[in-house]
């Protein structure tokens, strides 16, 4: 099957181009926000709780900062770049044009992640600024991030063809989506909770993506980094299906 590079680099170019017509907002806020946590985290716990496993608590921070970042901003680019054609009724003529379901999938989530991925470089970067950072696994670590942006993007897509107000779009990335993520691991170590609370901990799905992410930085993980890949993989392919289920059957997208 021939994909329509035409087709697919408009809509990506076009979702590019509203992203730098929000710098201020896509990048700027999120990086304000990571630099308040430092502060806040890093010097006020930090001096407290030194290190975890070997970690520097400053540094050791540094991977759930950025998979905070990640999550709510995968979701919230890919929601919205498919719920305003809906919002505005042109959702039909991108339906109608000469490209496919994948190939829309493919332009609206490749621009999410993009975006999503330069924002956690851009925070990373700025971590530096805080703290002293020596990546261990560089490559898996550049793996994770662009396998987590894809994800969630397309995750956010679902929620963006679901949602039929603004109010569904914010529903599940600020009640479902940030509880777990900082009920997942991203500020300490799931080992310093009780057994029973860990056991119920790792029930959670993001655990295994920032703990998977962290181990690429420094070597250390609350649960093997095969189960972690597995687990990422595994919502990867979910997601996939489930948007593969919405265009078949046009569930909310042709009413």
């Amino acid at each position: 099957m021939t994909l329509n590079g035409y087709g697919i680099w408009a809509i990506y170019r076009f979702e590019m181009a509203r992203a730098l017509r929000t710098v201020w907002q896509s990048l700027v806020t999120p990086v304000i926000t990571t630099a308040l946590y430092f502060v806040v985290f890093g010097s006020a716990i930090g001096s407290r709780m030194t290190e975890i496993d070997g970690v520097p608590y400053g540094a050791f921070i540094v991977p759930g900062l950025i998979m905070l970042s990640l999550f709510t901003q995968s979701i919230f680019n890919a929601s919205f770049g498919i719920y305003f054609p809906k919002f505005t009724g042109t959702i039909y003529e991108i339906l109608s044009a000469p490209v496919s379901p994948l190939e829309i999938v493919i332009a609206y989530v490749g621009a999410a992640a993009t975006k999503s991925a330069i924002l956690g470089l851009i925070i990373l970067a700025t971590a530096t600024l805080f703290v002293p950072l020596h990546i261990l696994h560089p490559v898996w670590m550049l793996a994770f991030l662009v396998l987590i942006s894809v994800t969630f993007s397309l995750f956010g897509f679902i929620i963006g063809i679901w949602a039929d107000g603004f109010e569904q779009l914010q529903m599940i990335p600020m009640l479902v989506v940030t509880p777990l993520t900082f009920l997942g691991g991203s500020f300490y170590s799931i080992d310093m909770l009780p057994p029973m609370w860990r056991t119920v901990t790792l029930f959670n799905p993001v655990v295994y993506l920032i703990s998977g992410f962290r181990w690429a930085f420094f070597g250390t993980s609350d649960v093997g980094v095969v189960i972690s890949m597995s687990a990422t993989l595994g919502f990867f392919f979910t997601c996939l299906a489930v948007v593969g289920w919405m265009f078949k059957t046009g569930y909310r997208l042709k009413s």
